[in-house]
């Protein structure tokens, strides 16, 4: 069904300010975990410091929404530079602020400076028309608008993984636990046939609200028959890679007489029925040892969305917005749980946690589908990317927001990239 967008209405007016203040509530939350004394600290050396994601999700706010899109004044034109644009260097010898910056800013200055973005975005979603394209191709169908609440959901995110390597006594986490309960039924790893069929990549952009630009270019392409196993690569079955000479994960922690997982929280005994999490290169040998391969992206598709009738559903599990039931994302808990405990949220062929639990590796490089455009609203978002060093992951983790639990999105990182939420699974041939 086409979705238009010329105007936004009050209904959904108070949907995007109710969401943008969720997220910034949210936001802050995750600031909170971190100790006063900890705010610039670099926890993962190819990232920048804490007080940096503090500064950039409200600067980037300000700077695409009021400023590009509605030609606002700056209301600090220093933190609107120096918070612009993150990084994503390929070694920590390119991991430099793209702005030069001779000492932070306070946590008190920072937070001000949100306080005041907040009131001007509160007032524009209020009284500006945001869908105006007349006036600006950033408000085209109200992207700027969406673009910063998705930008700072998907920098929620992004912030869990960086505190995720924060050293615990630097975190203000007491009384929260990593641990999660017992699996109602543990469930063996198995591996379904998927005839060959047809999968379809990307959206057209009448049929959502909004979307990445990487995300546009719907086509549908032909998938050969494969097999794939149900279940996620669990530490478990890790372990015995670790035994025969394979690596340890990034999330393993070697102790005396085996190995502890790096909890957000706290350090656990390792839980072998969890996914593993790794990075792409790490996964491929892995499936070399196993004798078997990563998914295509299409494939990723035709397992998840597609089935026996011949029919695509919208998520795995059918056309139900997603809830806790299927899967373990939306920040129901900030670590894994046990492989396959989400039965609800099973494909149509029986594969589990294809959307939550871990992002999914694919096979496929990073690159646009047909017809692709950078938006207007962050035109460097996706095709300084297109490099043939990052692939397509496909998904959710446990903190992926839910409102991006969506067939089209699609997400990316370098192939060594040992920081973020990413399982995988096997196919065949």
């Amino acid at each position: 069904m086409e979705t238009s967008l010329r105007t936004l209405d009050p209904a959904q007016r108070e949907a995007l300010a109710r969401r943008y203040r969720a997220n910034r509530v949210r936001s802050r939350e995750l600031f909170d975990l971190v100790a006063p004394e900890a705010y610039a600290d670099r926890p993962i050396s190819l990232r920048l410091p804490i007080v940096f994601y503090d500064g950039h999700i409200p600067a980037f706010a300000y700077n695409t929404l009021m400023r590009s899109a509605l030609g606002a004044p700056s209301i600090d034109a220093y933190f609107e530079r120096i918070f612009e644009r993150g990084i994503d260097p390929a070694d920590v010898a390119d991991a430099r602020p793209r702005q030069a910056v001779e000492a932070w800013p306070s946590a008190e200055s920072v937070r001000a400076y949100g306080d005041a973005v907040d009131a001007a975005i509160l007032r524009a979603i209020d009284a500006e028309d945001l869908a105006d394209g007349s006036r600006s191709p950033l408000l085209e169908r109200a992207q700027a608008a969406y673009a910063i609440v998705e930008h700072e959901e998907m920098h929620d995110e992004t912030l869990a993984y960086i505190l995720h390597r924060l050293p615990y006594e630097r975190k203000r986490i007491a009384g929260r636990t990593s641990a999660a309960p017992a699996a109602a039924e543990s469930r063996a790893q198995t591996s379904v046939a998927i005839p060959a069929g047809t999968a379809t990549l990307g959206a057209r952009a009448a049929d959502i609200p909004f979307g990445w630009d990487n995300e546009f270019g719907e086509q549908r392409v032909p998938v050969g028959a494969f097999e794939i196993d149900v279940l996620s690569v669990t530490n478990g079955d890790w372990l015995a890679f670790v035994r025969d000479g394979g690596p340890i994960p990034p999330f393993w922690v070697a102790r005396a007489g085996g190995f502890a997982l790096l909890g957000q929280f706290e350090l656990l005994d390792l839980p072998l029925d969890w996914p593993v999490y790794v990075t792409h290169r790490q996964a491929t040998a892995y499936a070399a040892w196993r004798g078997g391969r990563l998914p295509t992206e299409a494939e990723y598709h035709r397992a998840a969305f597609g089935t026996p009738s011949g029919d695509e559903r919208r998520h795995p599990w059918g056309d139900a917005d997603p809830s806790p039931a299927h899967g373990n994302f939306g920040f129901r808990r900030f670590d894994p749980e046990p492989v396959g405990a989400s039965p609800a949220g099973d494909s149509a062929w029986g594969v589990a946690d294809l959307v939550g639990n871990g992002w999914e590796w694919t096979a496929t490089p990073f690159g646009p589908l047909p017809g692709f455009e950078p938006m207007a609203s962050y035109p460097v978002y996706s095709a300084d990317f297109f490099d043939g060093e990052h692939f397509v992951m496909k998904g959710a983790s446990p903190v992926t927001p839910t409102a991006h639990i969506r067939r089209s999105l699609r997400n990316w990182f370098r192939s060594d990239y040992p920081y973020m939420y990413a399982k995988f699974r096997l196919v065949r041939p």
